[in-house]
């Protein structure tokens, strides 16, 4: 059994042990419906999960991004959709298949520049950077564009009544542009699930490997 393999094994019998006091302090306590310590679990557990799937997600961006760029900049970008969607409706995906349909055609580069002045790898027209606190020479900043990516996206997903499709949608414009652009957002969304489904599917053979040696 390797480190990894180990490590997760132990993770997942503390969380085992965890999950089986904090239930039992729960159910120790005679009230009506939840318990506050149960239900201050359940928020635990929900916010792990969504940890988890974020870290997760990470790992299948960089694998996409370096299909565009390389390696060290792949793992650059990818961490940045995760720090900059924390406490955030989006998950690290939505902001990565927004710089894969904007700049994945220019090797997601820092320097891309649209015909229409759109700048950085998340492409921010100069005045949309300007209402989000930053100048337009800063959208060569990686951190500083996906930042104002997030705002920008937050923006729309006001506009889209919470519908997060239809804000990153409405992140292009509207108009016969935007429908490429969902559509090729969509497809790189689909490159990213294509590697998240092979990532399961490689733990899971590694999975019955372990359990055919030990038995």
């Amino acid at each position: 059994m390797n480190k990894s393999s180990v490590i997760l094994a132990i993770t997942v019998i503390i969380c085992a042990i965890c999950f089986r006091e904090q239930l039992l302090q729960a159910q120790s306590q005679e009230v009506t419906g939840d318990s506050e310590v149960l239900r201050e679990f359940r928020g635990e557990i929900a916010r792990g999960m969504d940890i988890v799937e974020r870290k997760r997600q990470v790992a299948a961006i960089e694998t996409a991004f370096s299909r565009y760029t390389i390696q060290e900049r792949a793992r650059q970008l990818a961490h940045l959709c995760y720090e900059k969607t924390l406490g955030t409706l989006f998950m690290p995906m939505d902001l990565a298949e927004i710089a894969l349909a904007e700049t994945g055609g220019h090797g997601l580069s820092a320097k891309a520049v649209s015909v229409k002045g759109a700048l950085g790898v998340w492409q921010l027209m100069p005045f949309r950077a300007k209402s989000h606190g930053y100048s337009p020479n800063e959208m060569v900043n990686d951190e500083k564009c996906a930042d104002a990516a997030v705002r920008e996206l937050s923006i729309k997903l006001q506009m889209a009544r919470g519908n997060i499709s239809k804000a990153k949608k409405l992140y292009c414009g509207i108009g016969p542009d935007a429908d490429a652009y969902e559509l090729k957002q969509r497809q790189f969304r689909m490159e990213i699930m294509r590697v998240l489904d092979n990532a399961v599917t490689k733990r899971r053979e590694i999975t019955h490997k372990l359990m055919a040696q030990s038995s």
